[in-house]
């Protein structure tokens, strides 16, 4: 092929990505193209370089740009053209976070909207974590009202940088600091404490909602 714009090896993963998003079969995008049959198979399998007028053919089928299958757009924000995620539904959200980990919390604090990173495990449906008594973050999810409840959000995601993709999922639901007869077994779950804290904190969801994501 001649009149190269591409490095070698650019392309393949690109039109690998847009296909697949499309649900074509290789042979299906090499008819939709009117490339040679087993071009598009080559193109993906092989650092090949690809001339311009091929590349515009697969940009127009693969309803993308040609700067696009060339990593041309990179200053560009993800998502501006076409949709990089799927939902999820209930089930998947909360099996995707049962392993427990790192979560971020985000509520109306003193300071003004705060977002923090906790260590959290699931147990039996909830949210749990630990913070210090008496410290910002006891105080912040504090109602000040008896059997009030102050509901927040609650967010854990998990992105592959070597291979695009990943997936976040975001609670929302009122906290409170749960006591030893709520959750018995709660020192054995696994939640670490938050700078040496002792306080459990749990949150119930009300609602889950979550995103595949594709292309990040």
């Amino acid at each position: 092929m001649s009149d190269i714009t591409p490095e070698p090896g650019d392309v393949g993963p690109r039109v690998a990505f847009h296909r697949e998003r499309l649900g074509l079969t290789r042979e299906e995008l090499d008819d939709r193209t009117g490339i040679p049959p087993g071009s598009v198979e080559y193109i993906e399998d092989n650092p090949t370089r690809v001339t311009e007028g091929t590349l515009s053919h697969l940009a127009d089928a693969l309803d993308t740009t040609r700067a696009d299958l060339i990593a041309g757009d990179v200053e560009q924000p993800l998502g501006r053209d076409r949709p990089l995620s799927t939902e999820l539904d209930w089930e998947e959200c909360m099996r995707l976070i049962a392993p427990g980990g790192i979560g971020r919390i985000a509520f109306v604090g003193a300071p003004g909207p705060t977002v923090l990173p906790v260590d959290y495990a699931l147990h039996d449906g909830a949210v749990i974590f630990r913070t210090q008594v008496g410290g910002p973050m006891d105080q912040d999810l504090r109602a000040g009202l008896e059997s009030a409840e102050i509901k927040i959000g609650f967010e854990v995601d998990r992105i592959d940088e070597a291979r695009p993709g990943g997936w976040s999922v975001l609670i929302q639901g009122p906290v409170h600091h749960a006591t030893a007869d709520e959750l018995p077994s709660v020192p054995g779950s696994g939640a670490k404490p938050e700078a040496g804290g002792e306080l459990y904190v749990k949150i119930i969801p009300q609602r889950i909602t979550g995103r595949r994501i594709h292309g990040t």
